[in-house]
């Protein structure tokens, strides 16, 4: 899953949240003095990453895409997170823009108590708003961005921008996948976390 999933599935705590999705960027290594919350969101975030590879809809959903593909996972990734806007009322008890506009005010003002890097994460995500894939020309914007980031060796041998064709093709399989796959990744990321702290979601 991508940034908007891993806020999603996190306790109702701004340290919890950016602690959930900067993990990657920052290999799930908690900054000297990081709060126990960015701690334990960095631990969801890798528990939610493990169970996705592993669950047999989102494998279903890579192989819907190219037969061979470096970024397959990735892509699913992202697509999975323009479906769960397109499905948000299933799932959250709190509206789409309610929520991000309260998630993007709340990591405003955490970033001040944090290091370079992580601030500089956090700020660039408000600014460009990276949490909205609400239609498929996000997605695709999605997709060239991550394309600027490839390293030149990859970009010879896949671009994320070579699937949106087929994504958009194959939009309803890929949301009944997802329809399977992600009442299964709530329960699965929740479990061991704090229900009072979790009323944005419907569980």
């Amino acid at each position: 899953m991508n940034w908007l999933a891993h806020v999603f599935l996190s306790e109702q705590s701004i340290d919890f949240q950016v602690g959930n999705f900067i993990a990657d960027p920052l290999k799930a290594k908690p900054w000297e003095c990081a709060s126990i919350e960015i701690s334990r969101g960095m631990k969801t975030h890798i528990l939610i990453d493990s169970f996705s590879d592993k669950h047999e809809a989102f494998k279903r959903s890579k192989k819907r895409l190219k037969e061979k593909g470096l970024l397959k996972g990735i892509i699913v990734d992202f697509t999975y997170d323009y479906l769960l806007i397109k499905n948000w009322d299933k799932f959250s008890n709190i509206a789409f823009d309610e929520f991000t506009r309260r998630f993007y005010k709340q990591a405003n003002l955490a970033k001040l108590n944090y290091p370079q890097r992580p601030k500089e994460i956090v700020s660039n995500m408000i600014q460009r708003d990276l949490l909205n894939y609400s239609d498929l020309e996000h997605l695709k914007q999605a997709f060239s961005r991550l394309d600027r980031r490839l390293s030149p060796k990859l970009a010879q041998r896949d671009s994320a921008i070579s699937y949106y064709e087929i994504v958009c093709e194959k939009i309803p399989q890929l949301e009944e996948d997802f329809l399977e796959f992600f009442p299964a990744l709530i329960k699965e990321a929740t479990k061991d976390l704090d229900p009072k702290r979790l009323k944005h979601i419907k569980l």
